[in-house]
């Protein structure tokens, strides 16, 4: 009992890091595009979520579309960084570091991608809106970030679950 409480604490934990590293990069990077536009309101705490509000009247609709895309491609940036890492990260001794690595892939590979092909049209449009100012068509950026999802997916299926997988039944307590 005590080795599967360990186990699914590691998980959480694991979960609750890669939700907390999610926030930190997608908003951190709408955070840092408000600042230098001159444009940051406020943080706002929406249940589980965070939010970075910005002033957009006082943006340019380029400097709002940017506002807008740079926490997705953030995201993913950092998720392609973690895929990267995955090999460094799958050899360390800490469990908790290979969850913390796992879960932090995945959220960050598929988080916005679903968003921004099926959750947007739900909480009134947010990234996309502002998005649309670079004047594509939205079926074009749906298509965009469901095909970066597909892609996405299957590095998940192909590389990250079997590498943790392995690392995770090699180093049984």
């Amino acid at each position: 009992m005590k080795e599967r409480l360990t186990t699914n604490s590691r998980k959480w934990f694991g979960v609750l890091m890669a939700v907390l590293l999610y926030y930190i990069v997608h908003e951190g990077a709408h955070f840092i595009v408000a600042l230098c536009c001159g444009a940051f309101d406020r943080i706002n705490f929406m249940g589980i979520g965070v939010q970075i509000a910005a002033h957009t009247e006082l943006m340019a609709p380029m400097q709002t579309a940017i506002f807008c895309v740079v926490g997705s491609i953030a995201s993913l940036l950092a998720a392609y960084a973690l895929v990267w890492a995955a090999k460094f990260i799958t050899k360390s001794g800490s469990k908790v570091l290979k969850a913390v690595g796992y879960y932090a892939t995945i959220a960050l590979l598929l988080l916005d991608p679903l968003y921004l092909t099926v959750l947007y049209r739900f909480v009134g449009g947010g990234d996309m809106n502002g998005i649309l100012l670079f004047g594509l068509p939205e079926i074009v950026v749906v298509l965009v970030y469901g095909a970066v999802g597909v892609v996405n997916i299957g590095i998940i299926v192909k590389y990250i679950y079997p590498a943790y997988k392995k690392a995770f039944a090699g180093n049984e307590e």
